[in-house]
């Protein structure tokens, strides 16, 4: 992308149907959310940025799902259909929020392999509560280092996900990644914005 955008941007982006947006998508994309929940304004405040969340996007066609790889607050690395951001995310309803899908280049099906590797080894792997309260130590005070350990927040699965697979994305220079860096790395470019 390479482009920051604001909450008010993302709005604007023109948004797609998911059943239409569903038959363009290939596994190794991303999920970008911007989530009007508690703990995604927060994540949006300490980051500087509209983004709280980012998977990985798997399509199972022998299976006809799309699921998502990614590590959230409750339960830790997981996968769950897709859909059920658009449909049911919580109490019968859509995410709270925006939801955009975005593709890295040059994603062949042996790094989309060497992604799904990984992301299966990290199952269950705890979400990392701590790593928010240090980013923010990072950004305001200046002090600590990312310590990689197997705990993650949404955009360290994604990072790991792809290092594994001979795909890096730039880690900030004030020692941790955000959806934002990953979003902004110049091989990602947008897909299209899902209608909830």
């Amino acid at each position: 992308m390479a482009m920051h955008l604001e909450s008010k941007d993302i709005k604007k982006l023109s948004a797609v149907p998911y059943p239409e947006l569903r038959k363009t998508l290939k596994s190794g994309d991303l999920l970008f959310a911007s989530g009007d929940y508690l703990v995604s304004k927060a994540i949006q405040k300490v980051t500087e940025s509209p983004w709280s969340h980012v998977g990985i996007v798997l399509r199972l066609d022998s299976l006809d799902r799309i699921l998502l790889l990614e590590s959230v607050e409750d339960m830790g690395v997981r996968f769950a259909p897709l859909s059920k951001y658009v449909e049911d995310y919580e109490d019968k309803k859509p995410y709270k929020g925006r939801i955009v899908i975005a593709r890295c280049e040059g994603v062949t099906s042996g790094i989309v392999a060497g992604i799904s590797t990984f992301g299966i080894d990290e199952l269950t792997q705890p979400y990392d509560k701590d790593e928010i309260a240090k980013i923010l130590a990072r950004i305001t005070l200046g002090i600590g280092k990312k310590e990689r350990d197997r705990e993650y927040i949404c955009s360290e699965l994604v990072y790991e996900c792809f290092s594994y697979a001979g795909k890096e994305f730039a880690y900030n220079p004030r020692g941790f990644i955000s959806p934002e860096d990953i979003w902004r790395d110049e091989k990602v470019t947008l897909i299209g914005r899902v209608s909830l």
